[in-house]
């Protein structure tokens, strides 16, 4: 069976799909695609929205009759993949392939864990009790002890952090219920499948245990895919470094204290020792007050009391590891114990010395929490390294070029000898959108910009009746935004739904926003990418900056120095390509089929004024571009045919 089989006007999908249609940017990515598997090479690919990327990737793999590791970036995509995709192009191909869904082990009920919730009566809300015992009866019945299926509990709850494992606290082979680990038996299945579906930070965790010695998915597979690849980066840094967090901290000792209480109740330094690290955990948070950060360890050199909470948590972790250390032989819990008490013992301490010219040290601090974070300036050559000629790598995405140049992410991943290719979306953008520019914008990091970006809006709003994404930059931005709408829109006489990002998860929300007429949604970079709102109900995104990554970020900041003292550009090597890709994903939520039409409002003046902006612009779907309102009611009136003239009266106030 050839592609032409496939794709041709009068073959398989012909047959199958009424209406089907070949486009030649997805039958031409379908053969690069062939090519790389064929030859055992890395393909860089970028496929525009419509493109059809996803079948162009996976008919020629399952064609190559080899094993088939798919990575993505977004559950959404993950659970499309396996539960639509897959089975409908291996019905069309009538290939008996099998498949297998792999997901990260917090998503499947543990029975050791459940068990030990259970007996220690830990719960006082009624609720949870009721919850735990849901759980409990769904781990009887379930065949794959997947956490989405027990319907009665929302995956939100608190409860499942007590009848679920983590990389830490799972006992392994040493566990009583290891034959029954429904971890485990994902995993069997997964190495016994012809494609397997994962996310990128499953792969590079199994990456990491293939460093190990223990790694199973890789070695056995012939292609790789990562779809949503503009991620990998980010990922990729998170799982070349190192982390302590509070999190791990508290749940060691809570994890400690529990086995003590049942293993070694004899000894009664440990259920102290735990309480202990406990408390030194919650005390280095409150060193901040109630302050959100990100700092260099370099900038809290003068702050002593950060310092003398810091050598206090060293000093009573290192007093736990060596009581778990004595007591450990006395069951499978506190050897696990003392394992992950050195470990990040053994973090802790390289945290504490100095930054080397590869790596930055930096902490995060969050409202409830804080990390420790290593974090390594250059992946490449750690990633490069993992890309042997064995298998075929596939990189794939919509947005991964600025302006059909590949370096930036090449140099970054570390994929000097990819092929690159890349094939625009076969969307009418001319006639099916409109990019606009206000005009008389201030500057984007003055205190009246978002009041502007909004007051922008308020005629398109109207023009558009509702149905619209306003996409912020920040947090805070987003929050006075949401603030001004609900006074404005009111004041305007304009009842649409107002929804914002936090009141419920991302699924809730875009529920939600499917099902009210006319709504707005107001949300940060959660909603830029991986949201897909086909038809009339969206017909409006609007984006207040460009997205260039904060400049006191202490990763980006140190990158940025390593580029620039090297003789190069970080500007142009690296934050403006990432701001460009991160734009093209957001600008990506307007138009998602053929049939879609709507505006792209981006408000912020340096698109058109600065130099760099331009190159922006130019990477951008080529829609319909303006600076009038007037070409945009008129775009509404007679395009969408939602637009009135009474749009127009709608003025900055």
């Amino acid at each position: 069976m050839t592609l032409d089989d496939v794709f041709s006007a009068t073959g398989l999908f012909a047959k199958a799909e009424p209406g089907y249609r070949p486009r030649p940017q997805q039958i031409e990515m379908a053969r690069a695609v062939e090519a790389a598997i064929q030859g055992k090479k890395p393909l860089i690919a970028e496929a525009g929205t419509g493109t059809g990327k996803t079948y162009a990737y996976l008919i020629p793999a399952l064609l190559s009759g080899g094993k088939v590791v798919v990575s993505t970036g977004t559950k959404p995509l993950q659970d499309q993949l396996f539960h639509r995709d897959l089975p409908k192009v291996r019905a069309v191909l009538n290939l008996p392939v099998t498949t297998a869904l792999l997901k990260g082990r917090s998503n499947y009920v543990c029975h050791y864990h459940l068990e030990r919730a259970q007996s220690d009566g830990r719960f006082a809300r009624k609720e949870e009790v009721t919850q735990l015992h849901e759980i409990a009866r769904f781990a009887k019945v379930s065949r794959d002890g997947d956490k989405s299926g027990c319907n009665k509990v929302p995956e939100s709850s608190p409860v499942w952090l007590h009848a679920t494992s983590t990389k830490e606290n799972c006992l392994g082979g040493d566990c009583p219920y290891h034959q029954e680990c429904f971890v485990m038996k994902a995993r069997r299945e997964a190495l016994e499948a012809d494609v397997v579906v994962v996310n990128h930070h499953l792969f590079f965790a199994d990456l990491w245990l293939k460093g190990e010695g223990a790694g199973e998915l890789l070695p056995r597979c012939n292609t790789v895919i990562f779809d949503e690849a503009h991620q990998l980066p980010e990922v990729a840094s998170a799982f070349f470094g190192e982390t302590v967090a509070s999190g791990q901290l508290l749940e060691l000792a809570r994890d400690a204290r529990a086995e003590a209480l049942v293993s070694a109740k004899d000894f009664i330094h440990l259920p102290q020792a735990a309480l202990d690290l406990e408390k030194t955990t919650r005390d280095l948070r409150l060193v901040f007050g109630p302050e959100t950060l990100r700092l260099p360890q370099h900038q809290l050199s003068d702050n002593e009391a950060f310092h003398d909470a810091l050598d206090e948590l060293a000093t009573r972790l290192n007093h736990l590891a060596d009581l778990l250390s004595r007591q450990a032989e006395r069951s499978e819990g506190l050897e696990n114990c003392r394992r992950r008490a050195a470990e990040l013992l053994a973090i802790l301490r390289r945290w504490q010395d100095a930054e080397s010219a590869e790596t930055v040290h930096w902490i995060e601090v969050g409202s409830q929490g804080y990390q420790l974070n290593v974090t390594p300036l250059d992946i490449a050559k750690l990633f490069a390294r993992q890309i042997d000629q064995e298998r075929a790598w596939i990189f794939t995405s919509a947005t991964l070029a600025m302006n059909g140049n590949f370096n930036h992410y090449a140099y970054e991943m570390g994929l000097w000898e990819a092929d690159q290719a890349a094939w625009e979306s076969p969307f009418a953008y001319k006639s099916q959108a409109v990019l606009y520019v206000p005009q008389g914008m201030p500057d984007p990091n003055s205190r009246e910009y978002t009041a502007a970006v909004v007051e922008a809006a308020l005629p398109l709003l109207k023009m558009s009746q509702g149905r619209a994404f306003l996409l912020f930059t920040s947090l805070r931005a987003m929050r006075e935004a949401y603030d001004l709408l609900n006074a404005r829109l009111p004041a305007l006489g304009l009842k649409f739904p107002l929804l914002l990002q936090g009141e419920g998860s991302r699924s809730e929300l875009l529920d939600r926003f499917r099902k009210l007429p006319n709504a707005v949604l107001v949300a940060s970079q959660t909603f830029w990418e991986g949201i897909d709102v086909k038809g009339e109900q969206l017909q409006l995104v609007v984006i207040d900056k460009l997205p260039f990554a904060p400049p006191d970020d202490p990763v980006l900041s140190a990158k940025v120095d390593k580029i620039n003292k090297a003789g190069r550009n970080a500007f142009i090597e690296y934050q403006l390509p990432r701001a460009a890709i991160t734009l093209k994903q957001g600008a990506g939520r307007l138009i998602r089929d053929e049939h879609d039409k709507g505006v792209l409002m981006i408000a912020d003046p340096r698109l058109v004024e600065k130099p760099y902006g331009k190159r922006i612009w130019q990477a951008l779907p080529p829609m319909l571009r303006t600076r009038e309102q007037s070409v945009v009611e008129r775009f509404f009136a007679k395009v969408i045919g939602v637009g009135t003239k009474a749009a127009a009266t709608v003025k900055p106030s």
